[in-house]
């Protein structure tokens, strides 16, 4: 398997997303460690992959407690003696809208806290990553070089995370540690299936080249993949998982 003996935190894990990283890392081998704030989103998760015959831990932690998040990480170091694997895909508080009416406090708060907690969660993996000269770190979500008309803080926020990446990837590369970021350009099954979505899921589809658009078991495939040995090239760059939907 792709990523026996790793060990993988993923925050966020009850999520969508993490959810579906989390799956497939542990399909794969990987023993995976589940962090967030809701115990039941995480207990579900976890008990989807031990009913599968995986390994799954999870834990109440603030990604925005620096001090919590090095305890957590260290504890987890002790006790699978490294960690292997490192994905922050927390939700964070996106404004949309005109940036003309943006309120300037709530707008430098979360782009504040998207800075904060990836750099706490990452620099909590990277002492212990640069310390056995390997590691992969994941993002999620990448930036555009044609933004669109009302996106607020988010496409902003994106990019922010893009820029500390590569500045990651720079100084952790020498280590041995690895740093990419997924993009998909909308996952429609993350999304409310009711009426009033209907019309934007499709349009999602629609813009992708393949007329179909990614899954989340694309998601945790192509992260699987990305985080194993075979992708050991690879890093301080996005992988375009959009069926074509983003055009590089």
């Amino acid at each position: 398997m792709l990523l026996d003996n790793k060990t993988a935190v993923i925050y966020g894990g009850g999520g969508s997303i993490g959810g579906a990283m989390a799956r497939a890392f542990a399909a794969e081998g990987a023993r995976v460690f589940l962090v967030g704030r809701t115990q039941e989103k995480l207990d579900k998760v976890a008990s989807d992959i031990q009913a599968a015959g995986g390994l799954a831990e999870t834990a109440i932690v603030d990604a925005l407690d620096e001090r919590a998040v090095d305890d957590y990480v260290d504890s987890v170091a002790a006790q699978a003696s490294r960690v292997d694997i490192s994905v922050n895909v927390i939700s964070h508080n996106g404004l949309f809208g005109p940036l003309l009416q943006a309120p300037a406090e709530d707008f430098a708060q979360s782009l504040g806290s998207v800075a904060k907690t990836f750099l706490i969660t990452t620099k909590a993996a990277a002492r212990h990553m640069t310390k056995q000269g390997s590691g992969v770190i994941l993002h999620f979500g990448g930036s555009d070089n044609v933004p669109m008309a009302n996106m607020g803080n988010v496409q902003i926020g994106f990019d922010l995370v893009e820029s500390m990446r590569r500045q990651w990837g720079a100084d952790l590369g020498p280590s041995g540690v690895r740093v990419v970021t997924l993009r998909t350009g909308g996952i429609p099954e993350t999304m409310p299936d009711s009426e009033e979505m209907a019309p934007m899921k499709q349009q999602m589809i629609d813009g992708t080249q393949l007329k179909r658009a990614a899954t989340l078991a694309d998601v945790g495939n192509v992260a699987a993949f990305v985080a194993s040995d075979r992708a050991r090239s690879m890093t301080t760059t996005q992988v375009n998982i959009s069926c074509g939907a983003l055009v590089d």
